[in-house]
């Protein structure tokens, strides 16, 4: 045996929960790029299209390092053998039910997927504990917080979606279990994530396919809203570069600097992932016309129940645990999804 050979490491494995998502497909693919085996679970629900969720498996089934398990976190038997089994380094949570709007007309969803789910998520964890778990929160989790940007220190109580609720939740939930049981946990809140493959219930699909086809297209709240829109490579460089940033309990909360979120009792820390730049809606929309090169026909509508007429991310603690801060330009993000959409539906 050459000594190459003997001193080379055995690759990490993560387990990613809804691989077969948007943002699980591209977190699978950086970790097979990066070396990781990596294990995918996904329910494969028709919340949306099952057959875009079966093309980012096949993708992602190509490497020999990845093996796909059909099943929910809701399924305890399942997940707690899956974690016997497999013994992942690294667990990223990203199966939830998603969607702030349908969580209004079907809130028994987001109680099974993301409440009972993720208690038996870390279950299993507590059972057989990862190096680090990270999990996935949201931007909607500052509710009706009007102090910007956005800082992971702020409050978060005053929830306006059932949805973000479930997510509070599990950040309440994820912190006690690292507290009790010594489990390093990264909460991470997302911002608006787009790009290619994304969730066709997201606007950037329903508007690219309604201006393709020359239908009109619903703006909400007349057009008065920003968003911190974060393109997904960016969104998963952060998660990938946070996996080996784990968080440790500190001695005292004085070892604590004012703007982290680190908890003075437990290796538990949330993290903002977005462009910390809040952009116009109507700017979002006119990106898309000038991708598409077709002028929207609109229908400027009230707000919608549950939504929030702005976010916008400090995402200063991840550069600072990282290095890194998310880059790419609504211009830019927007231009490669439109190309991936005339390409995957040929229009």
């Amino acid at each position: 045996m050459t000594d190459d050979v003997v001193g080379k490491a055995a690759p990490r494995t993560a387990l990613i929960t809804g691989a077969a998502g948007f943002i699980g497909y591209y977190l699978c693919r950086r970790l097979l790029d990066d070396g990781f085996r990596v294990i995918g679970l996904d329910s494969l629900n028709d919340y949306y299209e099952v057959a875009l969720k079966e093309r980012r498996l096949a993708m992602l089934s190509q490497n020999e390092h990845f093996r796909f398990i059909k099943g929910k976190l809701e399924d305890p038997e399942r997940l707690m053998q899956l974690f016997a089994d497999e013994r992942p380094d690294i667990v990223v949570n990203l199966a939830a039910q998603a969607g702030v709007r349908y969580s209004i007309d079907n809130p028994r969803a987001y109680v099974e997927a993301n409440l009972i789910g993720v208690f038996e998520l870390l279950e299993a964890a507590r059972a057989y504990p990862p190096q680090h778990m990270l999990m996935a929160s949201t931007s909607s989790v500052y509710g009706a917080n009007t102090e910007m940007p956005y800082a992971e220190t702020h409050k978060v109580d005053t929830q306006m979606s059932f949805y973000a609720a479930t997510k509070k939740a599990n950040e309440a939930m994820a912190h006690s279990y690292a507290h009790l049981y010594g489990l390093p946990i990264t909460m991470f809140r997302f911002f608006t994530v787009y790009g290619p493959w994304g969730r066709p219930d997201m606007a950037l699909f329903k508007f690219t396919k309604n201006i393709l086809a020359g239908k009109p297209i619903d703006v909400y709240n007349h057009g008065d809203m920003k968003r911190d829109f974060t393109y997904v490579e960016d969104l998963v460089q952060g998660i990938r570069l946070l996996i080996d940033s784990a968080p440790v309990r500190p001695d005292s909360a004085e070892d604590i600097a004012g703007h982290d979120s680190l908890s003075p009792v437990a290796p538990w820390r949330a993290v903002n992932i977005g462009n910390s730049n809040s952009v116009q809606l109507m700017d979002f929309v006119r990106a898309i016309e000038e991708a598409t090169g077709v002028k929207a026909e609109i229908n400027m509508m009230p707000m919608q129940p549950g939504d929030v007429p702005a976010t916008w991310a400090d995402a200063s603690l991840l550069q600072e645990l990282t290095g890194y801060r998310p880059t790419t330009s609504v211009t830019e993000g927007v231009a490669k999804f439109v190309a991936w959409y005339r390409d995957y539906y040929q229009v």
